[in-house]
């Protein structure tokens, strides 16, 4: 049987995607692993398929390049929007393995797609340490603050978090560096006039066994971590009688690019409205015979 396959990538995350909506192809495991390999198949993070759905305009599949499947992968979501986009679509309210996302494409080309992508909500953070935390975005994610991402060990920290007996099924691990040349007075103009929280992130990704070049559930957790870590202090509080905005926004650097997270703090340890922004672009199509 020949499939075609296409291949998208967003901030250098990249995917196989194979447009299932006749629901003619089930692969395994081991081909689904074997497409992914970066020496013996087409090489990517992960694989997905475009599915069909009968209360949704379609659905996401998504599996890590182990093989497995997967739970939300955010960068992927975008990508496949993108891919839908290029098939025709026009309207992208999606069901995944952790529910409902609705995405806007907001400027098209036949390569390039810049694409918005609702996640779910954040109702709970645990705070692990003072600059360490726990949370999930559609994937489980520990989000770490260093002083050093640039030299940092991301490869051997990450494969120890996440393989630590407190992850049972395992976390994705990203180490995050923020802006901490602010004073308090600097951090209170930023929530009081809700200019652009900046942030960098590196993940080492659980089901591809490495760093990635970018991960959105990892992207989002750790721009919802930063503004939970930097707004503790201010949290419940006034700044000249003027109440901080709850719309916040966040530009992040990972390794492979830019993206962005805007979202709405609700107080306490609530995040909705979460919001990941930036481009999915189409690098290559081939038939592969299965």
């Amino acid at each position: 049987m020949i499939v075609k396959a296409y291949k998208y990538q967003g901030a250098g995350n990249d995917f196989v995607i194979i447009d299932n909506r006749k629901g003619d192809v089930s692969l395994t495991s081991e081909q689904i692993k074997l497409l992914c390999d970066r020496r013996f198949g087409i090489g990517s993070d992960g694989l997905m398929y475009l599915g069909k759905s009968e209360n949704y305009d379609f659905s996401m599949t998504y599996f890590n390049s182990d093989g497995n499947e997967g739970t939300m992968c955010g960068n992927g979501g975008r990508c496949l929007v993108a891919f839908a986009a290029h098939r025709g679509l026009k309207s992208y309210r999606f069901e995944a393995i952790d529910g409902e996302h609705i995405a806007k494409v907001i400027s098209y080309s036949p390569v390039t797609c810049f694409v918005e992508l609702s996640m779910i909500d954040v109702t709970s953070i645990k705070e692990h340490s003072p600059k360490s935390f726990i949370l999930n975005t559609g994937s489980p994610h520990m989000v770490n603050f260093v002083d050093n991402l640039k030299e940092y060990d991301v490869i051997g920290q990450g494969r120890l978090w996440r393989h630590h007996t407190m992850f049972p099924e395992g976390t994705n691990v990203n180490f995050v560096q923020g802006n901490w040349g602010k004073d308090s007075a600097g951090w209170s103009s930023i929530f009081k006039t809700g200019d652009y929280l900046e942030l960098s992130v590196r993940t080492f990704e659980r089901g591809v066994e490495d760093e990635t070049l970018a991960c959105g559930t990892g992207i989002t957790a750790s721009a919802v971590a930063y503004h939970h870590l930097l707004s503790k202090n201010f949290r419940n509080r006034s700044y000249n009688n003027e109440i901080y905005p709850t719309n916040i926004r966040t530009k992040v650097k990972a390794v492979g690019g830019d993206l962005e997270v805007t979202f709405k703090y609700m107080g306490g340890e609530r995040y909705t409205n979460i919001i990941l922004k930036g481009n999915a672009s189409f690098v290559f199509k081939c038939d592969i015979e299965i």
